[in-house]
């Protein structure tokens, strides 16, 4: 860690505790209606496509904040539409509605504008840059977020942590030897709707639980857009950065923004996508944070009728845990999460709730001793946590072994059969093949995972 970027930490943490509770200190303390600029948490985005134009505008309301920066390899883009077609994404866009905002709802005089990087190593070697958002395709989270915290800064990372395996035990290893806060974008254990089931589970409600049914979505069998054919990269798009460490397959706009996620060379498909989110709180629900199932087999799985994308359709991945608890996570489920226990039955997802006992459901019920961490919003959450450095409620290594069954679920559809898999030395066992699969790192040059 540098020196100024230490200091800066010394300083927000002194900040801290030097107010009651582990809350950011009020405006009134700190003078007129917005936070000093020298308490500010300054930030940079890498990636700027919708969460992370999702993210930046989150930040922008933040009083005690300051985006400086903003990274992405394409200049301006509009996701899956046509050129000028809907909300502009890109490094410029996010610039200039940071430099809008500032102008119009600000009074900081230390502002000096937005700066904007192709390359986020730039970003991350500033030392005025306390914290990072990344927000790229998932082929680039390891090694963006591994740099920032390398270089002294904290991260909120989208969801999954990492496109690889391997890459979620590199990021929990640098993690705990930099003591850093890290915040995965598995928002949805900041919502009350998802912190009222999992606590009813937890305090016993439904008994012994005999299954959990985590539903994702369907993948797509054809192109979701057009063009679909291979043609040169748009310009003010740096395609072979945009690639990374990954293949670099040839540029095809139907495989790009947003359905990139199709390709295994880029994403996980809608299983990678989404697991991070339900079964994030199926493993919350059974007090399996930091632990896994034993067994993992993928079953009738099926593939698209286009090269374009290489990742499943119909899926499903069948886990055992100790104890006998099973969870099946497949498209063929509601989705959402349904539990199934001796007393009764308990669902939910973003748009609905429900139980077999409505008033386990309740949010006025009480629910028992057990209280889980409280968090009603997702960023403020993390950035709170920047200033007591208590970790947040969904740090690196939760991530990682909520998203664990999908790449155990790949490595069984390529062999072709059950795994065995020991959670607390985070092995595959008596199956050297799947275990070598499981733990490859293949990056394109010069990109390497250290």
């Amino acid at each position: 860690m540098n020196q100024m970027s230490h200091s800066r930490r010394r300083f927000l943490q002194a900040t801290a505790s030097a107010v009651v509770g582990p809350m950011i200190a009020p405006t009134s303390i700190l003078g007129g209606s917005r936070t000093a600029p020298s308490n500010r948490i300054t930030m940079g985005v890498i990636g700027l496509g919708s969460m992370g134009m999702g993210n930046l505008q989150n930040l922008l309301r933040e009083s005690d904040v300051q985006v400086v920066a903003v990274c992405d390899v394409h200049d301006r883009h509009y996701r899956d539409l046509k050129p000028g077609e809907g909300t502009p994404f890109g490094r410029e866009p996010a610039q200039a509605r940071v430099e809008k905002h500032y102008a119009e709802t600000e009074n900081v005089p230390s502002f000096k504008g937005c700066d904007t990087y192709n390359d986020f190593r730039e970003l991350c070697t500033r030392d005025d840059i306390d914290a990072v958002v990344v927000a790229t395709p998932d082929h680039w989270h390891a090694v963006c977020t591994l740099e920032a915290l390398r270089n002294g800064k904290d991260v909120y990372c989208e969801k999954p942590v990492t496109h690889l395996f391997a890459e979620g035990q590199a990021i929990c290893r640098e993690v705990e030897r930099r003591s850093a806060i890290v915040q995965i974008g598995s928002q949805q254990r900041s919502k009350t709707r998802f912190r009222v089931p999992v606590e009813s589970v937890l305090n016993g409600h439904l008994g012994k639980i005999q299954m959990v049914e985590v539903g994702l979505p369907t993948g797509p069998s054809q192109p979701r857009t057009e063009p679909s054919e291979a043609s040169d990269p748009p310009t003010g798009l740096d395609y072979d950065l945009w690639c990374g460490p990954s293949e670099k397959l040839p540029y095809i706009f139907a495989r790009h923004h947003r359905f990139w996620r199709m390709h295994y060379a880029y994403g996980g498909g809608q299983i990678m996508d989404w697991i991070g989110h339900h079964n994030d709180i199926a493993h919350w629900s059974l007090g399996l944070d930091v632990s896994g199932p034993e067994e993992v087999e993928a079953v009738n799985w099926t593939f698209p009728e286009t090269e374009i994308y290489n990742t499943p359709v119909n899926y499903e991945i069948r886990c055992r845990y100790a104890g006998g608890i099973s969870i099946s996570i497949s498209n063929r489920h509601d989705p959402g999460i349904r539990w199934k226990g001796e007393n009764g039955w308990m669902y939910v997802d973003r748009r609905a709730i429900d139980a077999s006992k409505k008033e386990w459901i309740l949010e006025s019920f009480d629910r028992g001793p057990i209280k889980l961490y409280p968090s009603n919003n997702h960023l403020r959450n993390f950035l709170d946590c920047i200033r007591t450095r208590k970790e947040c409620i969904a740090p690196a290594e939760i991530g990682h072994r909520s998203i664990t069954p999908g790449h155990l679920g790949l490595i069984s559809q390529m062999v072709g059969r059950s795994l065995h898999w020991n959670p607390q030395t985070e092995t595959i066992m008596g199956d050297l093949e799947a275990e070598k699969l499981l733990k490859k790192v293949d990056y394109r040059k010069p990109w390497r995972l250290v």
